[in-house]
């Protein structure tokens, strides 16, 4: 008998054997699109013997049929979870581990089955069925199908930094070489996916079938570029011969001879491919074709080029920098030269334009004290004007000033001194006037007590409330057209000088109700010329201006104190019934009185104002007063003529509190029904005549929650007439006097501007449903509680009963939404404009604008936005702009066009969303720049 078993047990160990041939045996890739799961329980094991793993011909793997896993086998036979294996010919230990193996004793074959893993060295291989052969150092893995017919458990490789998916694979654990069947690996932006794919490297891939797509529905992407044969370097790049675009499945004609695509991920240098197409103003263009420089971690620089055959041509320079916890910035210069029409026609031109944006941000972790910043716009005045891109651009296009700052600051140690160097240009686009300050020092001093003591006793005493500030400004401007700015002499053309501002200041309280404040300022210029004027002919003759140099000074100083209090008063409106609770108003005033006083400057002794004579129509002589530093830098010379003034002003402010009849807490809510309603003015005592000052009304309201509307009136108190040079002038006769009313309308204005959003409307509903004795926050427990848990029928409106059976029978449903706002902005002045001679007064003009902008989004994918402005007081629409967007997944569609006024045009894109594909696009745009995109 023991003879018997032993004969027994040979034969079988011969048998398991011969079901695992030899890797030469295996010269084809099975088809792995019905692989079926092999794992079968010991008890299908005990009643069949055997079972197989079969391809799509019902055909086995490899030769004959191989035995399922018994997982209840001894482990010296089939050892369930970690092993290792370490033949001579591998220079290392393989780790697998699975739900369920066979390993022969004896042999050299290892079957896995169930999130199967093998790892040797740096290679990680997990798979639902790997089969391991270390005769041949070979390793074989792939998924299977489960119930619903779909391909589990597929095979993830990853050696070093690479990985990818494939539907099954091959490898030689010696030579790192291998077949990968229905590859699928992400590289940079896009995916790579490959029918047959040869490992001929640690790194190199050759590819047949290969699909590169930036598509992430990798296993059925919207568009792939063919490759018919290519090879990939994981990570580097992948070059192909030659290719072409499918998209939906379906050839488009656009081909290559071959490609190449970088994958690094990391920025390098290299050549920036130009953009080809035709413009009819300019003719065939090549745009953008440059120079990518990665200098180094923080800083890149790119130069790009565009060239036209008509003769137009432009160089752009774009660099970014950044230097964690030091600053960052970004610098881009343009220069441009566009030619238009046909030398020697009247239909040529040509113009000259260039632009800087330059932005730099330090960070406060470089150097607490030291602070440099700067934010740079400027451009010549035409060159938004001829840039086709701004007309799209509604900011940019209507944009009339451009301003540019450079500012370094130097906080002086734990003193309260600050100083700061600044560069100021501020620009007009609409006339090309620029405005250039350079330099601009400034010395701040922040407010000090110099009177308080270190150590106080006591309360504290009058004197060290005293607190004064202190500025010193250096300043060097010059105002000119762009044309002028080259022939500007700096020292006739510039205007310079210094100033010293030294503002004192004290608070304090008076019988616990009254504020009282006192000030006195002091302003003292420095200024290096003066002007002196005299009148050279006879009435229509003119002012002849004379300048001298050297050094003057012109002092300012004045005083002013101030009272102000708070005043509080009640009112309830009264009812028979005692227990109803009634509105309670209350009205808060805030008075406030000033004196203010400064001497005449315009006095002989000052030396600030002088006057010449004048002849009038009838030869008569008229004195003619002006001042020697009117246009300086820091304003010209204090105002002639004492001041004594009066001002007054009284601010108003009514609130309502008030009980909800349904209002079951108790309580009261409260509303503003005026935020504020102030009237102000002033009379000066010491001033010969028009001792009243201008009449000033202020009142706002709101008219929702979050919405007020602010408005501001002057009247002016005199009234006018004709001087002897015939122009209307202010004369000492009150509107009260001519008129009987306090004051003539001089200006009214005012703007608001609002967002309406899904959200706007929210809280009302919500109020309404808490009303009608539903609890808001139940709503989101609607899904989970039938009708009746959530409000009783009779307590529950219309449509909030059709709201929970909505719920109810649709909870596994998306509420339909489309998310939309609208922003309005509306401003509106009427003012004094032109003279009316006959009824000597000024006629009053209303103008009023209006700005709409607004987005909305009709799926997930489909968005619409819309900017406009309305000139009301023309009734015109001065500018539209709206732009259509599509959301195709991995490519991306808009369209933007501008139906009226001079910049009429339309742009119409579509183009692949990643970066690595950017010129993978079509554009259409009609003239200003008619041109059509070749791609």
């Amino acid at each position: 008998m023991k003879r018997f078993l032993s004969i027994f047990a040979t034969a079988f160990a011969l048998m398991l054997a011969a079901v695992f041939p030899s890797a030469a045996e295996v010269s084809e890739a099975p088809d792995i699109g019905t692989v079926r799961q092999a794992a079968v329980s010991a008890d299908s094991v005990a009643a069949s013997g055997t079972d197989t793993v079969a391809d799509a011909g019902g055909l086995p793997l490899s030769g004959p049929p191989v035995q399922s896993p018994d997982s209840t086998a001894a482990p010296q036979e089939a050892p369930a979870g970690n092993g290792s294996l370490s033949p001579s010919a591998i220079e290392d230990d393989i780790f697998y581990d699975a739900q369920d193996s066979i390993v022969l004793i004896g042999s050299t074959t290892a079957i896995l089955y169930g999130d199967a893993h093998v790892k040797y060295q740096n290679m990680d291989l997990r798979a639902d069925y790997i089969r391991l052969r270390l005769d041949s150092n070979t390793v074989y893995a792939t998924g299977s199908i489960d119930s619903t017919g779909a391909m589990v458990g597929i095979p993830v490789f990853s050696e070093g930094s690479q990985s990818f998916e494939s539907k099954a694979m091959r490898y030689n654990f010696e030579t790192k070489k291998g077949f990968i069947y229905g590859t699928v690996t992400e590289q940079g932006e896009g995916y790579v996916t490959s029918d047959k794919t040869k490992k001929t490297d640690e790194d190199i891939y050759c590819l047949q079938g290969g699909k590169y797509t930036t598509c992430d529905n990798h296993d059925h992407p919207h568009f792939y570029l063919a490759l018919t044969k290519a090879k990939m370097k994981q990570g580097k790049y992948i070059v192909s011969g030659p290719a072409y675009m499918v998209v939906e499945d379906i050839p488009v004609p656009l081909a290559l001879p071959f490609g190449y695509f970088p994958m690094t991920k990391s920025y390098q240098s290299g050549i920036i491919l130009p953009t080809f197409g035709e413009e009819s103003s300019r003719g065939f263009y090549a745009e953008g074709f440059g120079y990518y420089f990665a200098i180094n971690d923080y800083i890149d620089m790119a130069l790009t080029a565009d060239v036209y055959t008509k003769g137009s041509w432009s160089l752009m320079l774009a660099s970014s920098y950044k230097w964690r916890y030091k600053f960052s910035g970004s610098l881009n210069l343009s220069f441009v030269r566009n030619v238009y029409g046909t030398p020697n026609t009247p239909d040529y031109r040509a113009s000259t334009d260039f632009r800087v944006l330059w932005s730099h941000t330090q960070d406060s972790k470089m150097s607490p004290n030291t602070t440099f910043s700067a934010s740079v716009n400027f451009s010549t005045s035409s060159y938004d004007q001829n840039n086709v891109d701004s007309y799209y651009n509604p900011a940019q296009l209507s944009q009339n000033t451009k301003s540019s700052t450079i500012t370094l600051t130097q906080k002086l140690g734990d003193s309260p001194f600050t100083l700061s160097a600044s560069m100021y240009l501020n620009q007009r686009t609409s006339d090309s006037t620029i405005n250039l300050q350079l330099p601009s020092v400034v010395l701040n001093m922040s407010r000090v007590y110099p009177f308080k003591r270190k150590k106080r006793s006591g309360s504290e005493k009058w004197y060290e409330k005293i607190a004064l500030n202190y500025t010193f400004n250096l300043g060097n401007s010059i105002t000119t057209k762009e044309s002028q700015f080259a022939d500007m002499n700096f020292l006739r053309d510039w205007k310079n000088g210094m100033e010293h501002d030294l503002p004192i200041s004290a608070s304090f309280t008076l019988f616990k109700y009254l504020n009282l404040n006192v000030n006195m300022s002091n302003n003292l210029k420095w200024y290096f010329r003066r002007v002196n004027q005299h009148w050279e002919g006879a009435y229509d003759g003119a002012v002849v201006a004379d300048t001298t140099y050297g050094f003057y000074n012109i002092y300012d100083f004045s005083g002013s104190v101030s009272m102000s209090t708070t005043l509080y008063g009640f009112y309830t409106l009264k009812s028979k019934n005692k227990n109803k609770k009634l509105p309670v108003f209350r009205h808060k005033m805030m008075p406030s009185v000033s004196f203010s006083a400064a001497p005449d400057f315009g006095t002989g002794a000052w030396g600030y104002w002088d006057s010449y004579m004048r002849p009038d129509q009838n030869g008569v002589m008229h004195e003619v007063w002006y001042d020697h530093y009117t246009g300086g830098i820091y304003g010209g010379s204090p105002s002639r003529g004492a001041q004594g003034i009066l001002s007054f002003s009284l601010s108003n402010n009514l609130e309502m509190k008030y009980w909800a009849k349904n209002d079951t807490t108790g309580k009261p809510k409260k509303i503003s029904i005026i935020d504020n309603l102030s009237l102000s003015s002033g009379y000066n005592f010491i001033a010969d005549s028009l001792n009243w000052q201008n009449i000033n009304m202020n009142v706002r309201f709101k008219i929702w929650d979050q919405f007020s509307m602010n408005v501001n009136f002057v009247f002016d108190p005199y009234t006018y007439q004709l001087n002897e040079f015939g122009s209307p002038t202010r004369v000492d006769v009150t509107q009260w006097e001519k008129n009987m009313v306090p004051g003539r309308l001089q200006s009214v204005s005012t703007s608001f501007g609002y967002t309406f959003n899904n959200d706007t409307f929210k809280k009302k509903k919500g109020k309404t449903t808490a009303s009608s004795g539903q609890d808001p926050k139940a709503r989101s427990s609607q899904l989970e509680e039938t009708l009746d848990d959530v409000a009783p029928l009779e307590l529950m409106t219309a449509k909030d009963r059709r709201l929970a059976r909505y719920t109810a029978a649709d909870k596994d449903y998306k509420e339909f939404k489309i998310p939309w706002s609208l922003s309005l902005n509306y401003s509106i002045r009427y003012a004094y404009s032109d003279f009316n001679y006959e009824q000597m007064e000024y006629n009053r003009k209303l103008t009023h604008n209006l700005s709409l902008s607004g987005n909305i989004s009709f799926t997930d994918t489909w968005n619409l936005s819309v900017s406009a402005y309305y000139d009301i007081t023309n009734n015109s629409w001065s500018y539209v702009n709206c732009t259509l967007t599509k959301d195709l997944h991995c490519w991306q569609m808009s369209c933007s066009f501008v139906p009226i006024g001079r910049y009429a045009t339309y742009n119409f894109a579509i183009s692949v969303k990643a970066s690595i594909l950017r010129d993978l696009k079509y554009e259409k745009q009609s003239e200003a720049a008619a041109r059509v995109n070749w791609f």
